[in-house]
């Protein structure tokens, strides 16, 4: 993967999921179908897309012609601040997310199969480089996807959304494979809606998610009666970006009540919202964050950090950050007065690692009480030196402190850490902390570092500092699949070469009406070879016969022309 200066600031917790594009890998017949996609869309595209798609398209230097290289299109992209990498298929939606935080197009290599050439569900190039990559060339939206990213890749999910991902990722490998059975398609097909069907409260990241694929994917923008196209999901789909303008699909105005309503991403939509501008989805983005862990904190997003059984930070008031698995909270009045993770735990300030606070010394955990001293009504980590003294806090002493939750601590105060003229950590030995008789530390575990805070002022998914965790998405387990080509399939790919190199040297060679013939008797149902061969001879007199066969044949086989 040839690097710049944008691709340079990825961290490296998200390189295990970028893969070198296949390009060799491309047949004849897939470089076809790019073309005959993005002619379409530069066709019909203009009059009903919004009007930064046709200048984005030249700002990027994605060719009509044939599938982009990702070495060319980073060239280009570098120069509006964004990089694109190559990835196998769906990757885990955070993971998504927060490539798009780092102004990161997400690119699927795989190409969509001749058969779904109007509309396919698996992500593929046509999708990200022809739908995402050319509007992303307006400053104003471009903004509102890395905000985006910034914000869903700290979305909650469930374990609810990880076999959800899993099910949708399975479905379109199976999708996007030209042999897959139709019984490995049901099968697939069958578990999906019997996971969707499973009533549950819907998670932070299934809500964004919603946003995600209302707006970017599936988003419509201007007057409510006559709207412009703008999702990605339109951009690339032949068939749908054309009904989605009819009043077959219903138009609804965008609001944050977008988040409820759930999609099928087997099918087209039956309604798609509608934006009045850019920075409308930005006011509906910001408005469903103050709704999160992120911003709201408390019991809530202690409660979100529990459940989740995944890594997540909370921060606590002072500004230290504690990174793991939680697994353990007790509330007082409403709220968090104890935290407790299981497993490698790092602590951090300001996204950073706290130096000696790395996951290798809090391997097994990290617990620490949380809230404001019994009284007194000044929070702990503003406390000065001279306060310190007077409430018995001092390095080397022996320290009685007793919460207002009712937890108490006993150690010999060994140090006292501060960020920015606040107490963050307190580090004691031979520590015991209780609460109601329940022992929480005992002085044999070692020392007790006390993340030093008066409320719980944020929690979300993932490590404030991933890099120093040595965080790694885990690849996914089913790769898409690897497609074997017939014999008799290498052998149509080879006309369709053939036909390219023939267009490329813009010169109509004879070879062409032998094609023409062999495509009759071995291949009746291709359509998009001979549509190819039509284009290059229409105006030749010699070739009016074969023509009008090829103008019947295509009447009778192509599945998605109209205006043959």
């Amino acid at each position: 993967m040839e690097s710049n200066e944008v691709l340079d600031r990825l961290p490296r917790h998200l390189m295990s999921l970028v893969i070198d594009q296949p390009y060799n890998e491309y047949t004849p017949q897939d470089h076809a179908v790019w073309r005959y996609v993005m002619r379409k869309n530069i066709e019909f595209l203009p009059g009903v897309a919004h009007g930064s798609y046709t200048d984005g398209l030249r700002k990027t230097g994605i060719s009509i012609e044939e599938i982009p290289h990702m070495y060319g299109m980073n060239r280009i992209l570098k120069e509006i601040g964004w990089a694109a990498v190559a990835v196998d298929g769906f990757i885990p939606p955070s993971a998504f997310m927060e490539f798009q935080a780092y102004n990161v197009l997400v690119i699927a290599a795989d190409i969509r199969p001749i058969d779904q050439i109007g509309y396919t569900p698996a992500p593929d190039i046509i999708h990200e480089a022809a739908g995402h990559a050319p509007i992303i060339a307006n400053e104003e939206y471009a903004e509102y996807l890395r905000l985006f990213g910034e914000i869903g890749s700290k979305a909650f999910s469930s374990a609810r959304d990880h076999h959800m991902y899993e099910a949708i990722r399975y479905l379109s490998i199976l999708k996007a494979d030209p042999y897959a059975s139709k019984e490995e398609i049901r099968k697939a097909e069958d578990a999906l809606h019997k996971l969707e069907s499973k009533k549950e409260e819907p998670s932070e990241m299934a809500l964004i998610r919603n946003l995600h694929w209302w707006t970017v994917e599936y988003g419509l923008i201007g007057d409510l009666k006559r709207p412009k196209i703008y999702g990605a999901g339109l951009l690339s789909s032949i068939s749908e970006s054309k009904n989605c303008l009819s009043d077959k699909v219903r138009k609804i105005p965008y609001s944050i009540e977008a988040a409820e309503l759930g999609f099928d991403i087997t099918n087209q939509q039956p309604q798609l919202f509608v934006t009045p501008d850019f920075q409308h989805l930005k006011n509906v983005l910001l408005e469903f964050s103050e709704t999160m862990a992120l911003k709201q904190g408390g019991i809530e997003g202690a409660k979100k950090a529990v459940q989740s059984g995944n890594h997540a930070t909370i921060t606590l008031s002072s500004g230290i950050q504690i990174s793991g698995v939680f697994t353990e909270m007790i509330q007082s009045n409403g709220h968090p007065a104890f935290l407790k993770t299981t497993g490698p735990t790092a602590i951090a300030y300001q996204n950073k690692q706290l130096s000696g606070h790395g996951k290798h010394i809090h391997s097994h955990g990290f617990s620490t009480p949380i809230g404001m001293l019994r009284g007194y009504e000044k929070p702990l980590e503003f406390f000065s030196h001279s306060e310190l003294i007077s409430a018995g806090i001092f390095e080397g002493g022996c320290c009685d402190l007793e919460f207002e939750s009712g937890i108490s601590l006993r150690g010999i105060l060994q140090q006292i850490l501060r960020k920015n003229g606040k107490i963050i950590m307190l580090t004691f030995r031979e520590c015991t902390v209780t609460h109601k008789k329940e022992f929480l530390f005992l002085p044999e575990w070692g020392n007790f570092d006390m993340a030093v805070g008066c409320e719980l002022v944020s929690a979300y998914a993932g490590i404030a500092d991933p890099d120093n965790f040595r965080l790694r998405f885990p690849v996914p387990g089913k790769k898409t699949r690897k497609i074997i080509h017939t014999d008799q399939a290498k052998r149509l790919h080879s006309f369709y070469q053939d036909v390219r190199r023939i267009r490329q040297n813009n010169k109509v060679h004879d070879q062409l009406a032998a094609i023409w013939e062999t495509l009759k008797i071995e291949f009746p149902d291709d359509w998009l070879l001979p549509l190819e061969i039509l284009e290059l001879t229409s105006e030749l007199e010699e070739y009016s016969g074969i023509n009008l066969e090829i103008k019947q044949h295509l009447s009778l086989k192509s599945p998605v022309l109209e205006d043959k």
